[in-house]
């Protein structure tokens, strides 16, 4: 039987017996080929009418729609509205996810925080450290406020005894001396009136007492002789009124000579110190305050400091610490403690000569003759005993150098009346040793 002919899109032709369907006449030659009548109109970009005999192309079973009509409208409506769907999906969900990433970024998380954490310290620190230092010599701080005379200030000091002595500066409670007022604070906040015992701008010395005051510890004064540059050293104080303030250094150098004072114009307040040199801060209040070794021993007395834009006076610099503070050995402290509270009073050591002070050579000059026109050169006193001379030059004490007058008082105020002293003196052109044997300003 002949193919059947399928249009190249359409439904294909019916079929019949072969004797119900004559065969095609051929074009004769020339004609063009013969084109079947349901596509002499087609138009490809258009929905032809389907002729009665053929069906139209569908979809895959289902029934028709608009758009299988030729109606568009409710196809593009439909397509509106999804893509308005989505803008607004979108929309939401820019949103929502702004805002979980801006409360993950600013709490680190969906969850509450909670942050890891050491367990609680037992609050146990080595004797030696500063910590443990400053447990032990707090309780003997004290902080001293002082009125009187028009004036008034703040220092520090430290029990010394049982009986309720406190050793300090003679400068933080020299206002107080006679009518003033000295009011002391532990460092657990508990305040109590005190008295001048007695004091001495000499040495830069006083002793002050409290009544009534039961549990004092008193502070173990160490040995300032043994102290070595490079030790540690812990200062306690109230710098410019901050009570209870801990810092901490080294000896920085010792045998430094220094005087403080002098405000007074006539000498008389003026202190001469062998110190102790230390880089721990102290400022203007920790006056008085202990300088503690390792072992929480008194060591010295904070005194001064060397301020970038004053003197040594350490409630005259004001610009604060810069790392050069001194102190006053305690081995000299606590004689002089002794005195003032045995007798009121203490005692400098003396050699018996009046001193050149303006004398700029190298070496603490003996003068020609006294201030008051008298002997240069006490008449039986040590240096006259020594072979001493007016117009000697002292240059070296116990081996030290001696650059001036007051680095003599210095060297000799460290000492004990009673001492012995090796001096070198120049006279002339030559240098000799002399050995003498201190004197005291009690005796006249």
């Amino acid at each position: 039987a002949p193919p059947v002919q399928r249009p190249a899109y359409g439904a294909p032709a019916p079929a019949g017996p072969p004797s119900a369907a004559p065969a095609p006449a051929a074009p004769p030659p020339g004609a063009p080929p013969h084109v079947p009548a349901q596509w002499s109109q087609y138009d490809p970009w258009s929905a032809p009418a389907a002729p009665a005999h053929a069906q139209p192309l569908l979809g895959t079973g289902r029934a028709p729609g608009p758009a299988a009509r030729g109606d568009g409208r409710a196809g593009r409506s439909r397509t509106g509205l999804a893509l308005a769907g989505a803008l607004v999906f979108a929309l939401l969900s820019g949103v929502l996810g702004g805002a979980v990433g801006a409360y993950v970024e600013r709490n680190g998380g969906l969850t509450t925080v909670e942050l890891p954490q050491a367990a609680p310290d037992a609050g146990d620190r080595a004797p030696d450290s500063v910590a443990g230092i400053a447990a032990r010599a707090l309780p003997s701080v004290v902080t001293l406020h002082v009125s009187g005379g028009g004036a008034q200030g703040t220092g520090t000091g430290f029990v010394i005894d049982k009986r309720g002595h406190i050793l300090t500066n003679h400068h933080v409670v020299d206002s107080a001396d006679g009518d003033g007022d000295i009011t002391v604070t532990f460092s657990g906040g508990e305040t109590a009136s005190a008295t001048l015992v007695g004091g001495d701008s000499g040495y830069d010395l006083a002793v002050v007492r409290v009544r009534g005051v039961r549990s004092l510890t008193p502070l173990t004064l160490g040995d300032s002789d043994g102290v070595r540059v490079g030790d540690p050293v812990v200062a306690i104080g109230a710098p410019f009124d901050l009570q209870n303030t801990v810092t901490s250094g080294i000896i920085s150098a010792k045998g430094r000579p220094i005087t403080a004072g002098g405000e007074k114009g006539d000498g008389s307040d003026v202190s001469y110190v062998d110190a102790l040199q230390t880089d721990a801060p102290i400022n203007p209040g920790n006056s008085g305050g202990p300088l503690l070794d390792a072992q929480a021993r008194v060591i010295g007395i904070n005194s001064a400091i060397r301020a970038a834009d004053s003197g040594s006076g350490i409630d005259d610099g004001q610009s604060g610490s810069i790392g050069l503070g001194f102190a006053i050995p305690v081995n000299q402290g606590r004689r002089v403690a002794e005195e003032l509270i045995n007798t009121g009073r203490a005692t400098h050591p003396v050699i018996g000569v009046s001193l050149d002070m303006e004398f700029s050579g190298d070496g603490a000059r003996v003068a020609d003759e006294a201030q008051d026109g008298g002997a240069s050169v006490t008449p039986g006193g040590p240096a006259a005993k020594a072979g001493i001379r007016p117009g000697d030059v002292i240059t070296r004490v116990d081996g030290e150098r001696v650059r001036s007058g007051e680095e003599l008082i210095v060297k000799i105020r460290a000492h004990r009346p009673g001492d012995e002293l090796r001096l070198t003196v120049r006279r002339g052109g030559g240098e000799s040793a002399r050995t003498l044997t201190l004197g005291s300003s009690a005796d006249g």
